[in-house]
C-alpha cells in the first residue's frame, strides 16, 4: 500500500522557514485568533520542537495543529515556498498514529473506506431525516442539524439525495466517435447530496459530444481522511481510486469539486509514479470546458433580457493552483446571468474540511466576512465550484438572515443549456404551424 511521507522527511523544508512573518498577514485563522501558534511560522516552530524532543504531543499542541484551513495562502505568499500545508498534514498523521484519531475522525475514516456503509447510512439518513431535521428556510434544500457530537445544532447541511448520482446513471455514456473519453470523478458530496451538480457536468460534456465514463468503483478522494490524520486510510482510498480511474484509458479525468481536485492532483501525487501520472490527467471541469471552447459555445446562445445578478466565490483549492478564471469565463458567457463583483470573493469561506467541525466558532466568523460581501453586492445567487463551499456559504447566509441561494457553476450552465433547447424546440414547433 502507498504511504505518505513522515514529518521527519520535511526537515530541510522546515529549515527554509526564516520566520519572517509574511504568513501572518495572509492567514485567515490568525486574523481571528491572533495567536502565534496557529500561524504558519508558529506551526513550523512547533514541528521543529517536536522532532527535537523539546515538546510533547499534548492537548494544547494538538489543538494548535488542528487550527488550519489548509487554504494554502501561507504557501503561496511564503518567500521560500515552504510547504506548510503538507507539513501540517504530516503532523496530523503523526498525531493520528501516536495519539489516535478523534471520535469524529475515526467515524469519517471508517465510513469513507467502506462504500457499502456510506450507502447504508445515507439511505437511513434519508429515510429518517424527517425525525431529526427541519428545513431552514422551508423553501431551502438545506436542513437544520440535530444535536450530535462535534456538530453544532444550529448548522445547516444539504439534504441527502433520494438516489445517489452514480446509481442514477450508467457507467458509460456514449458520445461522438471522434471525441475524447472523459472520466468523471464525482466525489462524495456530489454523489450523495448534490447530484444536480453531476447532472450539470453531464449536460455540458454531452453538449460537446464527449464520451463519458463514471466508474462505479471510485470512492472518496481521501482528503477528508488525510485532514483528520488518518494517513493509512487516505492512502488506501488513493490506491483504490488509482485502480478505478486507470482501469480504462481515459483521455481526461475531470472533477467538479475543488477539494477533490486538490486531493487527486496535489496531496496524493507523491505516493508514487502511478499516482503522479494519474494527477497529470486530472482537470477541473471548468478548465476542461474552457479548453474545449465551451465558453464560446455558450456565447452563441440567445441572450436573455434582465439577466439575474450572480456573484462568484473562489474556492481556495482552485485559487491557490491558479485555476480561478475558468469558472468566471463560463459564468460571463451564460445568457441568463449578469456576473457581479463581490467583495471578499477570494476569501476563504471558513469550511476547511474538519476545521469547521472542531472550530465552528471561528468558521462562522470567517463566514460573516463572506456574508458582508454578498450583502453589499447585487447578487441574488452565489455560484462557486466546490460542494463544500456551497454548504458553508449557505450556512453563512442562513445565519445572516439573508435570502440568497448558493449553487454550483455547472448548475447554472445546465439550466441555460436546457432553456436553449426548449426555446429551439418551441421555435421549430411554431414554424411547423
Amino acid at each position: 500500500m502507498s504511504k505518505h511521507k513522515d514529518i521527519e522527511a520535511y526537515r530541510k523544508q522546515l529549515r527554509e522557514c526564516v520566520k519572517c512573518g509574511t504568513c501572518r498577514a495572509h492567514c485567515p485563522v490568525f486574523k481571528q485568533v491572533q495567536s502565534e501558534a496557529v500561524v504558519a511560522r508558529g506551526k513550523i516552530s512547533l514541528a521543529e520542537a517536536l522532532m527535537n524532543g523539546e515538546v510533547e504531543l499534548d492537548r494544547r499542541l494538538i489543538s494548535d495543529i488542528s487550527q488550519c484551513l489548509a487554504c494554502g495562502r501561507c504557501v503561496r505568499k511564503c518567500p521560500n515556498q515552504v510547504p506548510t500545508d503538507e507539513i501540517i498534514l504530516a503532523l496530523r498523521r503523526r498525531i493520528g498514529r501516536e495519539k489516535g484519531l478523534t471520535l469524529f475522525g475515526r467515524g469519517v475514516s471508517t465510513v469513507l473506506q467502506r462504500p457499502w456503509l456510506m450507502n447504508l447510512l445515507t439511505r437511513l439518513g434519508r429515510m429518517f431525516s424527517w425525525l431529526v431535521f427541519r428545513k431552514v428556510p422551508q423553501s431551502s434544500g438545506l436542513r437544520l442539524r440535530f444535536p450530535s457530537p462535534y456538530i453544532s445544532r444550529d448548522r445547516t447541511i444539504p439534504e441527502i439525495a433520494p438516489r445517489a448520482f452514480r446509481q442514477s446513471h450508467p457507467e458509460f455514456i456514449a458520445g461522438d466517435e471522434d471525441k475524447p473519453l472523459v472520466t468523471f470523478f464525482t466525489g462524495c458530496m456530489i454523489n450523495h447530496m448534490l447530484p444536480e451538480i453531476g447532472d450539470g457536468v453531464l449536460a455540458a460534456l454531452q453538449s460537446l459530444g464527449m464520451n463519458i465514463l463514471i466508474p462505479k468503483d471510485q470512492g472518496c478522494c481521501g482528503l477528508p481522511a488525510l485532514c483528520a490524520g488518518d494517513g493509512q486510510g487516505a492512502a488506501c482510498l488513493a490506491d483504490r481510486n488509482l485502480e478505478a480511474l486507470t482501469a480504462h484509458k481515459a483521455d481526461f479525468i475531470v472533477t467538479a469539486c475543488a477539494s477533490c481536485h486538490s486531493g487527486l492532483t496535489k496531496h496524493f501525487r507523491d505516493l508514487g509514479p502511478d499516482h503522479a501520472a494519474l494527477a497529470g490527467k486530472v482537470m477541473d471541469i471548468h478548465e476542461f470546458l474552457v479548453d474545449q471552447g465551451f465558453d464560446e459555445k455558450l456565447l452563441q446562445l440567445p441572450r436573455q433580457e434582465n439577466p439575474q445578478p450572480v456573484g462568484y466565490h473562489v474556492p481556495c483549492h482552485l485559487r491557490e493552483p491558479g485555476l480561478k478564471e475558468a469558472p468566471r469565463k463560463l459564468l460571463s458567457a451564460l445568457p441568463s446571468i449578469r456576473l457581479v463583483d463581490m467583495k471578499h470573493a477570494g476569501a476563504c469561506c471558513g469550511l476547511g474540511g474538519t476545521f469547521s467541525v472542531y472550530h465552528y466558532d471561528i468558521s462562522k466568523k470567517l463566514g460573516a466576512l463572506k456574508a458582508e460581501g454578498i450583502r453589499d453586492s447585487e447578487a441574488e445567487i452565489v455560484a462557486t465550484a466546490c460542494p463544500g463551499c456551497i454548504m458553508q456559504l449557505q450556512d453563512t447566509i442562513n445565519h445572516a438572515g439573508m435570502s440568497q441561494q448558493v449553487c454550483h457553476v455547472l448548475e447554472l450552465v445546465a439550466a441555460d443549456l436546457k432553456n436553449a433547447d426548449i426555446g429551439q424546440a418551441n421555435r421549430k414547433e411554431a414554424k411547423l404551424r
